[in-house]
């Protein structure tokens, strides 16, 4: 049994893409936190923040979710706030394990902002509900691996470079083919700059976001020039073959000139 009276801890967490290139930053979680607190006469003791920490690591693995974790197990709170499910958690197993627990022990979990509902596990609806939404979370996971997945077998299935200037990923050599054609090679570091854009396209990034993440990689345009929406798209665009293709018969890709 927890006896924390009342006293809650919030809890935030980014990565290093997230701060810049989403408005999920960690000063946007901690005012939804305390204004959620203040609304619901919340005893807010203390932030725990996890900076630069992926979604992928369980909890417990954190810095700051040991703290929270530690927190729970010596009853000195009676909820953890967090402003969404993926700022605690990996996976929908690892939500509803620790929940479990946490319920075992009278401690609530309060998301701000679940499907756009505030969440209060500390009732049997709440619990109902974030076992529902963590499940279509999970799923939405699954089928944004499904969707990159498939994006990149398509890149990998046409091997082959765009007639006129080599895109992005591609770079002519002095060689010429059976038909008299400059025979282009793959660049490992552009193609790798390529299958990130088609990764991010398929979690859902607008062209914007997906710029911004791609400058804060250092990752660099075919001209070493600044990412921008629109040479984001150019690259895009180039994927869904939306020109001609053609393949050397050196067994390597070809541009005409």
């Amino acid at each position: 049994m927890a006896n924390g009276q009342g006293r809650v801890i919030g809890y935030t967490r980014v990565s290093t893409e997230e701060q810049a290139a989403s408005g999920v930053s960690l000063d946007a979680q901690e005012a939804a936190l305390r204004a959620y607190c203040a609304m619901r006469g919340l005893d807010l003791v203390e932030m725990i923040v996890d900076a630069g920490v992926s979604a992928g690591k369980p909890l417990a693995s954190r810095e700051g979710g040991r703290r929270v974790i530690d927190h729970v197990r010596t009853g000195s709170i009676v909820a953890v706030v967090a402003y969404k499910l993926d700022r605690v958690f990996r996976d929908c197993a690892d939500c509803l394990a620790v929940v479990r627990d946490w319920d075992e022990r009278d401690v609530a979990l309060h998301l701000v902002d679940l499907g756009g509902q505030t969440i209060d596990t500390g009732t049997a609806m709440g619990r109902f509900f974030l076992t529902v939404m963590a499940g279509a979370a999970e799923l939405e996971r699954n089928l944004i691996g499904e969707r990159t997945k498939a994006a990149l077998a398509h890149i990998k299935r046409d091997r082959s470079v765009k007639l006129g200037a080599p895109a992005l990923g591609w770079t002519r050599t002095d060689e010429r083919d059976a038909d008299g054609r400059l025979v282009a090679r793959e660049v490992d570091g552009e193609v790798a700059t390529v299958n990130r854009i088609v990764e991010l396209r398929a979690q859902g990034l607008s062209l914007r976001t997906i710029a911004a993440t791609l400058t804060k990689e250092g990752r660099m345009t075919k001209r070493g020039g600044a990412w921008r929406p629109v040479t984001v798209d150019r690259v895009l665009r180039r994927q869904s073959c939306d020109r001609p293709w053609r393949a050397s018969s050196k067994g390597g890709p070809a541009s005409s000139t």
